[in-house]
C-alpha cells in the first residue's frame, strides 16, 4: 500500500474526530465548582491567565503584555519551555518578514492555496485564513519584544512541494543563536533539550541533514567544522549557546521577564473557574495546596497535548499505542484540555498525533528523520514486504503503518540497512563504523546478522520473503526508480540523502554484511486533538456556541493542519500565532 500523494484524501483516519462525544457538567455541578473554587485561596488576579509555557502560552503571554494587559503564564512543570525547548523549532509561518528578506518567493495568494490543498476539508477555512493572516504579525511582534531573531531554513521543502503553491526549497524558518547567560539562574530551569548538541558545537536545525553526511560529502564536513567553530567562537566569547528549541523558549522567557510577566513553575492546572457561563480563572495547586488565580478577561490554554496521559490514548487513538513511544514534554497528560471538556467544550482530531516512525531504545524513543530516507536502507512490515515509501513525511509513514496493520501487521516495522550505509552516514549520535550500544541489542531495538535469512531469523519475518524484498528493492535502485512506493519521485523525499549517490540520492542497493535492523514503533512528537477552537482561538461547544473567556493555542487545540502536515514547523508556527490571536482577542486589537 503506498501513501497517497495528496494529503487530503487520508480520511481513513475518524474523519469525525470534530464530533467525538463529550459530557459536559450539568448546572448543579459547575455551580458546585464555582463555589468550591470561591473558597480557594485567592493567588493572584490578571487580565489574562495563560495555562503552559511553551511556545504558545508563552507568545500569547508576550503579546498581552504588548497590549498592555496585566498575565501571569502557569506553568505545570518544575522546567519552563515544555515539548519547544526539547524540539528542533522548526517554525512554518508563510509569507513573513524573515522569509521575504530572504528572498524567498512567496505569495499569500501561494500560501492559501498550498494550505487548502494540505489540510482539505477537515478545517474551516477562516482558521486557515487566520493562521495565513496573523503568522507574519506575529513573528514581527515576537522579534519585537525579545532577543530572538530567525534564519530561514534554506532548502528543506514543503512536505507536499508538487501541491498547488508548495516550495521546493521550503518556508520553515528557526531561531538564531543566543547566549544562555542572558537567563542568569532562570538558565538552570529551562526544560532540556530531547537531544543534546555535541560538546563543543553550535548546531541548528538545517545542519543536521549534513552532519549525517560528514564522513561521505565535502559540504557534510564544511558543515561540521563551521559548526565545531561557532562553538569555540562562543567559548571564546564566554557565551552558553542556545539554538533550536533551546533558543526559542529561552528567547521567549526573556520577552516575559522584560515585560514582568511572572512565570510560577510548578503549578499545575485543576480546573477553570466559571462565574455567570464566563471562565474567570484558573485553579491551580502552588505550593502544595490549592488557589484560585483570576482572570478579568480570559484564560488562554496552552497546555500542550495528552500523549502521555495512556487513558486518553487508550480511548481516542488506534491499537497499538502507548506513552513510551512519544517524545513530547512528560507533563503533557491533556490536563488542560480534560478542564475544557468538562465544560462542555467539543473536541477535534483526538485520533492523530504529530507522528513519526521511532526506534525505541533504551532511555526514551529515537524520532527518525534522515536515517529512513539515506539511500541503502528500507522499511517491511512483519511479512518482510515493503509497505510504504520511507521518505515520505513522517507523519504519512505513521499514518499509513496505522492503515495497513489490520490486514499486514506493520507496528513494529523494521528499518533494514547493510554495513556500507553505516560505514558512511551517522545513525542518530552514533559515528559511521562505530557499534552500536550493547543496550539497544539487549532492549530488541536494533539485530545484526550476516546473513538476511539470519537478520530475518533475529526480528521474526519470513526469510525468503526478505531475501525477496531486498533483491527487488535493489534492482529498482540500481535504475534510481522506485514504481512500487515512488521514493525519490517528490523533491521533499530528497532532504535527507546522499547527493553523490545516482541516479537517486536517496536509493542504492544493500549488498555488504552484516546487515542491521532497527525496530520501527509509531512515535510523535505530542499530539495534535484537543478544544475545538474558532479563527479567534476561542473554545467551542459541540453545537458551535463559544465558551465565554476560555481560549485555546498549540496542541491542547485541535490543529489547523487537520490530518496533515504542510512543512517543518507546522506545530510550532500555529502554536505561536493561535497565541498570539487569542491574546489580541482577549484585548480588542485583532
Amino acid at each position: 500500500m503506498t501513501t497517497s500523494a495528496h494529503p487530503s484524501r487520508r480520511h481513513v483516519l475518524a474523519a469525525g474526530a470534530a464530533g467525538t462525544a463529550t459530557t459536559a457538567l450539568g448546572l448543579t455541578a459547575v455551580s458546585q465548582q464555582t463555589a468550591q473554587a470561591a473558597d480557594l485561596p485567592l493567588l493572584g488576579t490578571y487580565d489574562v491567565v495563560v495555562v503552559g509555557s511553551g511556545a504558545a502560552g508563552m507568545t500569547a503571554a508576550l503579546t498581552a503584555a504588548a497590549q498592555g494587559l496585566s498575565c501571569v503564564v502557569l506553568e505545570k512543570a518544575p522546567t519552563f519551555g515544555g515539548s519547544a525547548a526539547r524540539s528542533g523549532a522548526g517554525i512554518w509561518i508563510p509569507n513573513n518578514s524573515v522569509l521575504l528578506a530572504a528572498g524567498v518567493p512567496d505569495t499569500p495568494a501561494k500560501a492559501a492555496a498550498y494550505l487548502s490543498a494540505v489540510v482539505g476539508p477537515d478545517v474551516p477555512e477562516d482558521r486557515q485564513r487566520a493562521f495565513l493572516a496573523h503568522g507574519p504579525a506575529m513573528l514581527s511582534l515576537v522579534m519585537a519584544r525579545s532577543p530572538l531573531r530567525f534564519r530561514w531554513m534554506e532548502g528543506y521543502s514543503d512536505y507536499y512541494p508538487e501541491l498547488p503553491g508548495g516550495l521546493p526549497n521550503g518556508r520553515s524558518i528557526e531561531p538564531d543563536q543566543l547566549d544562555g547567560n542572558l537567563l542568569g539562574a532562570e538558565l538552570a530551569r529551562l526544560n532540556p533539550p530531547y537531544m543534546d548538541v555535541p560538546a563543543g558545537m553550535v548546531v541548528f536545525s538545517a545542519d543536521y541533514k549534513w552532519l549525517a553526511l560528514a564522513a561521505v560529502n565535502a559540504k557534510g564536513a564544511a558543515v561540521a567544522t563551521q559548526c565545531l567553530a561557532r562553538g569555540t567562537a562562543a567559548a571564546l566569547r564566554g557565551e552558553k549557546p542556545l539554538t533550536m528549541g533551546q533558543s526559542l523558549a529561552a528567547g521567549l522567557r526573556l520577552g516575559l521577564r522584560s515585560a514582568g510577566v511572572p512565570v510560577w513553575l510548578g503549578t499545575p492546572l485543576s480546573d477553570l473557574h466559571v462565574e455567570d457561563g464566563t471562565v474567570t480563572g484558573a485553579v491551580v495547586t502552588r505550593d502544595g495546596g490549592p488557589g484560585l488565580v483570576r482572570a478579568r478577561r480570559g484564560v488562554i490554554v496552552g497546555s500542550g497535548g495528552f500523549e502521555h496521559n495512556a487513558a486518553m490514548r487508550a480511548q481516542y487513538q488506534r491499537q497499538p499505542i502507548g506513552t513510551d513511544w512519544t517524545v513530547g514534554a512528560k507533563e503533557n497528560t491533556g490536563d488542560g484540555i480534560r478542564a475544557g471538556h468538562r465544560l462542555g467544550a467539543a473536541l477535534g482530531l483526538m485520533d492523530d498525533a504529530w507522528w513519526g516512525p521511532a526506534i525505541p531504545v533504551p532511555g526514551q524513543p529515537y524520532f527518525c528523520l534522515a536515517e529512513r530516507t539515506l539511500p541503502g536502507g528500507l522499511l517491511v512490515n512483519a511479512a518482510g514486504a515493503r509497505f510504504v515509501n520511507e521518505a515520505a513525511p513522517y507523519s504519512d509513514v505513521v499514518h499509513t503503518m496505522y492503515d495497513v496493520h489490520d490486514t499486514s501487521p506493520a507496528i513494529p516495522s523494521w528499518l533494514i540497512v547493510d554495513q556500507h550505509y553505516r560505514n558512511r552516514y551517522l545513525f542518530k549520535d552514533v559515528l559511521p563504523t562505530l557499534p552500536f550500544p550493547a543496550a539497544w541489542y539487549d532492549s530488541g531495538a536494533a539485530h545484526k546478522a550476516w546473513t538476511l535469512d539470519a537478520l530475518a531469523a533475529s526480528i521474526g519475518v519470513p526469510a525468503t520473503a526478505l531475501r525477496t524484498t531486498v533483491d527487488r528493492f535493489n534492482s529498482q535502485a540500481l535504475r534510481g526508480k522506485d514504481p512500487d512506493f515512488h521514493r525519490g519521485d517528490s523533491a521533499y523525499d530528497h532532504y535527507y540523502t546522499d547527493p553523490s549517490v545516482l541516479p537517486n540520492s536517496c536509493l542504492a542497493p544493500l549488498w555488504l554484511p552484516p546487515y542491521h535492523a532497527f525496530r520501527i514503533v509509531p512515535g510523535d512528537l505530542g499530539t495534535k486533538g484537543g478544544l475545538l477552537t474558532d479563527a479567534r482561538a476561542r473554545v467551542l461547544r459541540e453545537d458551535g456556541s463559544v465558551i465565554r473567556g476560555l481560549y485555546a493555542a498549540g496542541n491542547a487545540s485541535a490543529a489547523v493542519m487537520g490530518h496533515s502536515y504542510a512543512g517543518a514547523g507546522s506545530t510550532i508556527g500555529p502554536a505561536m500565532t493561535f497565541g498570539y490571536i487569542a491574546a489580541k482577542d482577549i484585548a480588542g486589537t485583532l
